[in-house]
């Protein structure tokens, strides 16, 4: 059980936050809740008392007196501060270090973790002065999970809709968590690539990354330091790794050689085009112009590149998306490239494959296959991280 400080703030979402602090009680955690006085315009102290078996605090309370003086009291026993929904207004008082609040001054009294969860309109998120708040912040060692996109409470729709429970759930167990992976460096390769016939046509496949963020997630949130080389893709990376993005195999394949020395575990999830344009036009071909047939030639195939070129003790995992036998092609790929582990995936599932956010894999390693899901890829990528901790001794 962790002691978690709740700040809530003046927001329409505010309400939301009530829910959030019922679900960290039924985790075990003791929730002591602060609500600035622009919140109780939205939601009631006695609510939260309520859901979380222990007092609601107002800003009232920071004058109450007596021995203690409770804001550094509620700072010095928290291992987490959540601001849940944090507005605007509430971001820039607290970037530039206001302590005219009870939840303001527990803030600059606190040295463990503290995780913000934005909710406002699109415009004040996107306002320079909000970017530039929220950088600071950031700067402090803090983590601002990203807006959600929607129906606002304006009635527009766009970016700033406080993020979901599960979302902020996910943050505070990675937080929380013992770092097990903690300096272990993991390059993670994801999303497709693109081979370009000319400027605007290209040689792709359906792969929108997930797979990959998933496993990126997963790794940073058992501590790692994460590297993401990421094709082509509409899916938002995670925050709190670094990403490199790319659009073609040979873009990935010089990204993966240059870090795979540095690397201590490298996962390849990306689903590489085989196969390129020889030749490729550097204009436009106009469509009556078109070639009835294109010369192609192999791409480079970075997981036998990094199987060839791993070091003692680098732990190796690929990925089989097949429409047939995936665990005998994952078996093929674990000898041919010296991998550790392959994940193999039916792709023709519909609760599997691309675009999609569940996956069923079968797992080989050179001592035995089980199959895990189905699952969420993050569950997925969960599964791997383990296994990774277990080959590192961790």
């Amino acid at each position: 059980m962790s002691r978690i400080v709740l700040g809530v703030t003046g927001g329409i979402a505010a309400y939301k936050a009530v829910d959030l602090a019922s679900k960290l009680r039924q985790q075990d955690h003791a929730v002591d809740v602060v609500l600035t006085r622009a919140a109780e315009a939205f939601v009631t102290p006695l609510s939260f008392s309520a859901v979380t078996g222990r007092t609601a605090y107002r800003d009232e309370d920071l004058w109450q007196g007596g021995e203690s003086i409770l804001h550094v009291e509620l700072a010095q026993a928290a291992e987490l501060v959540v601001i849940a929904p944090a507005t605007a207004d509430f971001i820039a008082r607290a970037a530039h270090g206001l302590a005219d609040s009870l939840l303001g001054a527990l803030l600059l009294s606190a040295h463990c973790p503290v995780i913000w969860a934005p909710a406002m309109e699109s415009g004040m998120w996107q306002h320079p002065a909000t970017r530039e708040n929220v950088g600071r912040l950031q700067s402090f060692g803090q983590r601002v999970l990203a807006p959600g996109e929607g129906h606002l409470a304006s009635g527009r729709e766009g970016v700033g809709r406080m993020p979901e429970r599960e979302e902020i759930l996910v943050a505070i167990e990675e937080t929380l968590r013992t770092p097990v992976l903690s300096a272990v460096r993991v390059l993670v390769t994801a999303g497709p690539t693109r081979e370009f016939i000319d400027p605007v046509r290209f040689l792709s496949n359906p792969s929108t990354g997930r797979m990959g963020i998933a496993v990126a997630e997963a790794a940073r949130a058992w501590g790692a330091d994460v590297t993401l080389v990421l094709g082509p893709t509409e899916v938002r990376p995670p925050g709190g790794v670094h990403v490199v993005p790319v659009t073609s195999s040979a873009e990935m394949f010089g990204a993966v050689e240059r870090e795979l020395g540095s690397t201590d575990v490298f996962v390849a999830t990306a689903a590489v085009a085989d196969l390129r344009p020889a030749n490729r036009f550097e204009h436009k071909v106009k469509k009556d112009e078109l070639p009835g047939s294109l010369e192609l030639e192999r791409t480079r195939d970075i997981l036998a590149y990094a199987g060839a070129h791993r070091r003692p003790g680098q732990v190796l995992v690929g990925f089989a998306a097949e429409t047939d036998d995936p665990e005998a092609e994952a078996r093929r790929k674990l000898q041919q490239k010296h991998c550790d582990l392959v994940v193999g995936n039916d792709v023709r599932r519909e609760d599997a494959g691309f675009g999609v956010d569940t996956n069923v894999c079968t797992f080989v390693t050179a001592h035995g296959a089980w199959q895990v899901g189905p699952a969420t890829k993050r569950e997925i990528g969960e599964e791997i991280m383990a296994f990774v901790a277990q080959r590192l001794g961790r």
